[in-house]
């Protein structure tokens, strides 16, 4: 078996500003989406884009509802084992998500979020165990993951407005990061070399293991195209036909281990 990976580390002071650089980025986009633009669908089953601006105010006021609970008592789950296990409340958080977004106005609701969130966040340990959904988990890896839901969600965002969403670096950078090593655990291996320039190069899929030269499976594209892979937003087959994905090898076919959110 390949070596086990060391776990990636997130500096939480750059991934707190990379949330609220993010957070002010969807602000902006949504400032200007008058009743009919909030009524209308998005790619996210029935939710309406009223619905994903509150989910995304919900994303990072969560922070906060957190931090006031008692800390638990050990760390259960990492922001790998965040990807893989969050899909499973997919029910608990859309009601919850339909509930926030009754009645509210979406730009207070981003504006309240930006508040409080860099009110509360900025003077907890970063080590603070916080109670998830999916378990314990230490306050910076739930930052991390932060920025992963408001990447995913922007780029939602701007499929369903036409209004562009724009990235902050360093939250895109997370979120690819994020989603990479998820697919490395996912699918363990040094046989394939996933490459995701500017930000994130991980090794998977289990076969021969490449040690010197150019490795003969590889597959590399851009980040956001990655994130839509990697989120189910996009199919293997329509990122190769569109020239957005490179895949060369015998083991280079990574559909069968995408999505990796879920």
């Amino acid at each position: 078996m390949p070596p086990r990976a060391r776990a990636r580390s997130y500096d939480p002071a750059k991934t707190r500003t990379a949330v609220i650089a993010q957070l002010r980025q969807v602000r902006k986009a949504a400032e200007g989406l008058d009743e009919t633009a909030l009524g209308a669908p998005s790619r996210l089953g029935e939710w309406t884009v009223r619905e994903l601006i509150a989910h995304l105010a919900m994303a990072v006021t969560s922070v906060v509802r957190l931090l006031e609970r008692p800390a638990p008592p050990a760390r259960e789950v990492t922001t790998t084992g965040w990807v893989t296990a969050v899909a499973a409340h997919s029910g608990a958080i859309e009601g919850d998500t339909r509930a926030l977004a009754a009645g509210a106005d979406p730009a207070e609701l981003l504006e309240r979020a930006e508040a409080r969130f860099a009110e509360t966040a900025s003077a907890a340990p970063a080590d603070r165990l916080l109670a998830t959904r999916v378990g314990a988990m230490r306050l910076d890896d739930y930052l991390v993951t932060r920025c992963v839901e408001l990447v995913v969600h922007a780029d939602d965002l701007t499929a369903a407005t036409g209004v562009p969403v724009r990235h902050d670096r360093q939250a895109l950078a997370t979120a690819t990061r994020v989603l990479a090593d998820a697919l490395a655990a996912k699918a363990p291996g040094g046989s394939v070399e996933v490459r995701v320039p500017p930000f994130a190069v991980v090794q998977c899929v289990e076969g021969p293991r490449h040690t010197r030269g150019t490795p003969p499976n590889v597959v590399e594209t851009d980040p956001l195209t990655w994130i839509r892979l990697a989120t189910g937003r996009l199919v293997w087959a329509e990122a190769l036909e569109s020239a957005r994905l490179t895949a060369s090898g015998d083991r280079a076919d990574l559909s069968a281990h995408l999505p990796v959110l879920g």
